[in-house]
């Protein structure tokens, strides 16, 4: 256990103790590793779109918006986004758009209006990318 003391110009007295543990590991060196190459399950190719859907989904406004989008039968008027998430209009675009270049989400402009629906099987295929790697290193 380590105590510093330190004597502040104003007599008062700081007391800071850390308490440290140290252990040591014993690490095999590249001569004694028998394991083989590791295999990304994923292709660069194939985490790109998967890793932009994740960063659109990370935001707690988006995926309020995503979820409120897919839980409904149809498609949805942007006009109806705007006060369920509590935002303002243009945030609420600017969320809408994000989704929508990560795939997640389509749209079509009928008038003045613009109507989103969820892209059929995107998020499935999202989730089951991270399950099939889990399945296969749970495997293992």
């Amino acid at each position: 256990m380590f105590i510093d003391m330190l004597i502040l110009p104003d007599s008062s007295i700081r007391v800071n103790m850390d308490v440290v543990k140290r252990e040591l590991v014993m690490v095999p060196g590249p001569e004694e590793c028998a394991s083989d190459p590791l295999e990304c399950p994923l292709s660069e190719a194939e985490a790109v779109p998967i890793a932009k859907a994740f960063a659109a989904l990370s935001d707690p406004a988006r995926l309020r918006l995503y979820t409120l989008i897919a839980s409904q039968p149809g498609q949805v008027c942007a006009c109806s986004l705007v006060e369920p998430v509590g935002r303002s209009q243009p945030t609420v675009s600017h969320h809408l758009k994000v989704l929508f270049e990560a795939g997640l989400i389509d749209k079509q402009r009928r008038g003045s209006w613009i109507w989103y629906w969820t892209v059929p099987g995107e998020i499935d295929r999202v989730v089951a990318a991270l399950q099939a790697n889990t399945r296969a290193t749970a495997g293992s």
